[in-house]
């Protein structure tokens, strides 16, 4: 694995792109590193805590909905039983916790590192993109377990996985560019992280992570996919890793564009705001 990331860096060496940015590239690296490594560190299980997390909530959310409340759920290729509708679940909670997550962290990563603020010369455009790779990162463990699991069940692997690079980078602009936005205003308001824990967890039930999103009213139902990013991009996971066919291409493509302005607009107020947090911090 770390000669691909060897050759892959080494091939990339060759782009044209500024000596400057790569070395800010290689510190977001060692950073993301460290912030992996020190997020566990200690800990018996490591790494496997946040496969375990992921699970976790699966297993609370599969019991809840569908053997409670006795939600059924048929898709193509997939066994109509209680493990599809895990299987359908985790596919939208994947996205959902490194989103979520990822703003949360972000919100706080500025003010946890006064001393890089002012003290070092130092890119602090990079801290609030730290915890947003990291927890991208770990949710690829549950990514893989997911794959795995549906080529269990359905005795095949979609081709349709390859686009999953499509899925992910409107997924890591919205994170980047909110989290940009809540990194910078928490250093003048510190009760932004508590209420950032209510609005998500409002948003959380408003997106068609736990239900169906044929559920939805009829007249709201596009409403939902058309200003609500993380729907499109939560369906279209299921499309891809279950599926294996997309029917979701318009509402990812709005998606797409609502998350590179918000991240344009995310990293701008950033960047206006900046100059002031050494004299807050």
């Amino acid at each position: 694995m770390r000669g691909v990331v060897r050759r892959v860096n080494n091939l990339a060496r060759w782009l044209p792109i500024n000596p400057r940015w790569w070395a800010k590239l290689d510190l977001l690296k060692a950073l993301v590193q460290r912030d992996m490594e020190a997020r566990y560190k200690g800990s018996v299980l490591g790494n496997l805590w946040p496969l375990l997390n992921q699970i976790s909530q699966l297993l609370i959310y599969t019991y809840v909905f569908s053997i409670v409340l006795k939600v059924k759920l048929s898709l193509q290729g997939l066994p109509d039983n209680n493990l599809t509708y895990g299987l359908w679940l985790f596919a939208g909670l994947l996205p959902w916790i490194a989103f979520s997550s990822g703003v949360i962290q972000a919100a706080s990563s500025v003010i946890a590192q006064p001393n890089l603020v002012k003290k070092v010369v130092f890119p602090l455009t990079l801290l609030p993109l730290v915890p947003v790779l990291s927890l991208f990162l770990e949710s690829t463990f549950g990514l893989m377990a997911l794959i795995l699991l549906v080529a269990l069940t359905s005795q095949t692997i979609h081709t349709t996985l390859w686009l999953l690079p499509l899925v992910w980078l409107p997924q890591l602009l919205l994170t980047a560019g909110l989290g940009y936005i809540f990194a910078g205003l928490t250093v003048f308001l510190r009760d932004i992280p508590q209420t950032l824990g209510v609005i998500l967890n409002l948003w959380f039930y408003v997106t068609p992570i736990i239900y169906p999103a044929s559920i939805i009213p009829e007249q709201w139902r596009a409403w939902v996919f058309w200003l609500n990013p993380l729907t499109a991009i939560s369906e279209v996971y299921r499309d891809l890793i279950l599926v294996g066919e997309v029917t979701h291409w318009g509402e990812l493509g709005v998606a797409s564009v609502v998350s590179l302005l918000i991240f344009l607009g995310g990293l701008w107020v950033y960047k206006r705001i900046r100059p002031a947090f050494a004299d807050v911090l």
